[in-house]
C-alpha cells in the first residue's frame, strides 16, 4: 500500500509512504524440499505456500507455471523509480532473474536446487508509471544433468518489449 503524506500548509512535496508485509520465510523454504519444483511453483501461485518476501517488497507475483515456463506479473509504480524518473534496472533485472530461475525451478526433480551462475539483460524501452503492469515470460532453453539456461522477456499489456534476458544455471542436488 502506497499513501501520499502532506502535512496542511506545508510548502514541500508530499512523502509517499509504503507499507510491506510478508509472510515467514521459512514456511516456503521448508516446503521446498518435498515437491517437485513444477508443484512447489505452483502452490505458491495458487497461494497455498507464501510467496517469498522479495515478491512483496517489489510488488510482484507468479501468475502462471507450467513445466519450463513460467509467468510473473510486476506492478509498476514511483516507488520502483531510478532519480531519472524510470524503473530501476536492478528492479527490472531482479524480476525477469526470477521469472528465468523459476522456469529452470519448474523442470527440477524433488530433492534438486538451483542457482543463477549467469545473467544477462537487454533494456530495450524505459518503463514508467504510464504502464501499470508488465509481464516476465520465461522458458527453458536447454535443461541438462547440471546446467540449465532459459530466456526472458519483459513486455508491456500491448506486446511491447521493455527488457529481455538470459541466464545459466548450476543444477544440484539439495542438502549439498
Amino acid at each position: 500500500m502506497t499513501e501520499l503524506i502532506q502535512a496542511p500548509g506545508d510548502a514541500n512535496p508530499p512523502v509517499r509512504r509504503r507499507v510491506v508485509e510478508w509472510a515467514d520465510p521459512s514456511i516456503a523454504a521448508t516446503s521446498v524440499a518435498g515437491r517437485a519444483g513444477v508443484d512447489f511453483l505452483r502452490a505458491i501461485a495458487d497461494g497455498e505456500i507464501p510467496p517469498p518476501p522479495v515478491a512483496a517488497l517489489l510488488g510482484m507475483r507468479l501468475t502462471d507455471v507450467e513445466p519450463g515456463r513460467v509467468v510473473f506479473e510486476l506492478e509498476v509504480g514511483e516507488h520502483l523509480y531510478n532519480p531519472i524518473g524510470s524503473v530501476h534496472g536492478g528492479i527490472i533485472s531482479t524480476v525477469l532473474d526470477s521469472a528465468m530461475g523459476c522456469a529452470v525451478h519448474s523442470n527440477l526433480e524433488r530433492g534438486q536446487g538451483y542457482t543463477t551462475l549467469e545473467l544477462k539483460v537487454n533494456f530495450d524501452r524505459a518503463v514508467t508509471i504510464a504502464v501499470a503492469v508488465v509481464r516476465a515470460e520465461a522458458e527453458i532453453v536447454t535443461s541438462g544433468r547440471r546446467v540449465a539456461t532459459a530466456v526472458g522477456r519483459l513486455v508491456g499489456p500491448d506486446g511491447t518489449l521493455y527488457a529481455h534476458a538470459s541466464t545459466t544455471c548450476l543444477v544440484f542436488e539439495a542438502g549439498r
